[in-house]
C-alpha cells in the first residue's frame, strides 16, 4: 500500500500558503513542499494531495491519503465532487484544482482518512512543518488561477 499524508497551510487566509506531502511505500520515503505568495488553506490542502497523488511511480496499488482536512476528506468521501462535476462546478471554489484531482481519483482510486490536525498524529505534524516552512520562504510562487480569480472580483 502506499500512503501519502498531506496538509496544507496559509496565513491569512488568504496569505501567504503552502502545502506539505510525505509519501511512503515500503522502505521508500519522500517528502515535497512548495509555497505560494497568495492562496487560502483548502487550496493548499487539496494541492498537497494532488502533487501526492502526481508523484506517484506506480499504479495498481492500494493508495491510502491521510489528511486533516475535512473539506478534502468529505467532498470525496461523501462524493460531493460528483455532484460539483455534473453542475460545472457552479458556484464552487478551487475549480480549477478539482478538475486537476479527478482525473488523478480515477487513476488511482485513493481511499482517504481524516486525521485531526495539531493532535500529534507524527507524519501529519510533519507535513504542517512542511507547509509552515515553505510559506516561510523569501521565493514564492504565485498561485496564478487565485490571484486571477480573486482580480476580477
Amino acid at each position: 500500500m502506499i500512503t501519502i499524508y498531506t496538509d496544507g497551510a496559509a496565513k491569512g487566509n488568504p496569505g501567504k500558503g503552502g502545502y506539505g506531502t510525505v509519501l511512503m511505500y515500503k522502505n521508500h520515503r519522500k517528502e515535497i513542499s512548495e509555497g505560494f505568495r497568495l492562496t487560502t488553506n483548502n487550496r493548499m490542502e487539496l494541492l498537497a494531495v494532488i502533487k501526492g497523488l502526481e508523484a506517484l511511480k506506480v499504479e495498481n496499488i492500494p493508495v491510502t491519503i491521510y489528511s486533516d482536512s475535512k473539506y478534502v476528506v468529505d467532498s470525496v468521501e461523501k462524493g460531493w465532487i460528483w455532484g460539483w462535476q455534473k453542475k460545472g462546478f457552479s458556484g464552487k471554489k478551487n475549480v480549477d484544482l478539482w478538475k486537476r484531482y479527478i482525473p488523478l481519483h480515477l487513476k488511482y482510486k485513493p481511499s482517504f482518512r481524516w486525521v485531526k490536525g495539531h493532535a500529534g498524529h507524527i507524519e501529519n505534524e510533519r507535513c504542517d512543518q512542511l507547509a509552515v516552512s515553505a510559506a516561510e520562504q523569501p521565493q514564492l510562487e504565485v498561485d496564478h488561477v487565485f490571484e486571477a480569480e480573486r482580480n476580477t472580483k
